[in-house]
């Protein structure tokens, strides 16, 4: 989305802003967390488990923070954890291929869990015992059960535990979260959030080689010579070396849920950002290999439908690997529409537009929206990995704690068993469970 205006231009020519621009000014104070590293002069010391698709970019981002030493790397596969070194920022880094020998390092303050989701649980559980915090990617977990035992974990210990939704960073969604608690649009009845990529033959959705979109693939013999294939299965069924669960473990149901952990947890993560509303009443979900048939298991084209019963409020996900049609968060009420420049995960910016249909706002040239949300350094907030790292010093909450990673799973496992299940699924608030 591309800025239409400067502020000041915009609100030298359109009225209409003045009820929305104040209420923005005055919710600025709120959403800051501390931008900037604690005064520590002692950094945390890092170690991070998994260097591969997702753990590359954590390990760069978390050993260039001025508070932060990464001391130690673990991965089971070798040239993974060769191409940690130099990430890591410490020609004195450790390195690991069990990472149970990072955990009994009592130099190690706090790890970074970026493995597929399948070994989440276990790790972090261990990480906790031996008195470390952790940050962990998403979907924290691959069931409601493992959910619990993370959280009681984590609140027994009184650690700190940062789950990985980057867009919590974005000052945005608090903004826009408190201009619609304050009734700029009306009562909100229906969210509408997505995602869509596409690819080729060549080149096919979720079938990269280790890095995002590298689809060079290395020699299988050399492969299995340098992964310890038993350890990366851990308590998943033992199968004989496959190369195409190893390098593409997201399109099979033994290693993580597919886009429910992998793409739905980040949209409604920002859905529950802005709004709030916690663990849904109800979900169905439909799912089906519709074009990419190259033996995965995981649906390419999908939906969900989330039910706030108490909120009045409808919460759609659709999700497809065979298009590129963008489908930004879109909170629509009574009296206009807020929507926002990107995926959940890097919405920056919103726009708010008064009650018009969809056609009349997109089309080009396009309606004037009547309200245009960009942040400059007031809105300012420290980067995902900052927040946790000053969380560690100052023992206060990180921004996606324990208790959002357990509505993050709740919500995410509720869409993955309803399509298993081809049934709607419901939420019980007194057993936590799925029924």
């Amino acid at each position: 989305m591309k800025r239409l205006k400067s502020r000041r231009e915009f609100l030298q020519t359109t009225g209409k802003t003045a009820t929305a621009t104040f209420a923005a000014s005055h919710i600025a104070p709120n959403i800051l967390r501390g931008a900037e590293p604690t005064s520590e002069s002692e950094p945390v010391r890092v170690a991070q488990i998994g260097i591969g698709t997702r753990g590359t970019k954590l390990l760069s981002d978390s050993a260039s923070k001025k508070n932060c030493k990464v001391i130690a790397i673990c991965d089971v596969y070798k040239p993974h954890l060769e191409r940690g070194i130099p990430l890591a920022n410490n020609p004195d880094v450790k390195t690991h291929s069990d990472y149970k020998e990072v955990l009994n390092n009592p130099k190690v303050e706090a790890v970074i869990i970026a493995t597929p989701d399948h070994w989440h649980e276990q790790m972090l559980l261990d990480c906790i015992a031996a008195g470390k915090d952790v940050y962990c990617e998403k979907g924290w977990t691959t069931s409601i059960d493992a959910a619990k035992r993370m959280r009681k974990a984590v609140k027994d210990a009184k650690a700190v535990m940062q789950l990985g939704h980057q867009g919590r960073q974005l000052a945005a969604a608090y903004v826009g979260g408190e201009m619609i608690a304050k009734g700029e649009i009306g009562e909100v009845t229906l969210v509408n959030t997505g995602r869509f990529f596409n690819g080729s033959p060549e080149r096919p959705p979720w079938r990269w080689y280790g890095a995002y979109s590298n689809y060079e693939r290395p020699d299988p013999k050399q492969v299995i010579k340098d992964l310890d294939w038993k350890a990366w299965l851990g308590n998943c069924p033992e199968i004989e070396f496959n190369e195409r669960h190893f390098w593409h473990w997201r399109n099979y149901w033994a290693y993580g849920t597919g886009q429910c952990g992998d793409l739905l947890s980040h949209e409604l993560d920002q859905v529950q950002t802005v709004l709030k509303y916690g663990i849904p009443d109800s979900c169905t979900s439909h799912g089906r290999i519709n074009y990419w048939k190259d033996d995965r298991e995981i649906p390419d084209t999908w939906q969900s439908t989330f039910m706030f019963e108490e909120n009045d409020c409808m919460v759609t996900y659709e999700g497809c690997m065979n298009s590129r049609r963008g489908q930004s968060p879109e909170y629509i009420g009574r009296d206009g529409r807020l929507i926002y420049n990107s995926i959940g995960q890097n919405a920056s910016m919103f726009e708010i537009f008064d009650d018009e249909s969809a056609h009349r706002i997109a089309r080009r040239p396009r309606l004037e929206p009547k309200f245009f949300f960009s942040p400059d350094e007031k809105h300012r907030r420290p980067d995902h990995m900052q927040d946790f790292l000053n969380c560690v010093r100052n023992r206060e909450k990180p921004s996606c704690d324990e208790d959002q990673a357990f509505i993050e799973t709740a919500t995410l496992m509720m869409a993955a068993n309803a399509y298993h299940e081809k049934r709607e699924l419901r939420w019980d608030k007194e057993k936590e469970e799925i029924v």
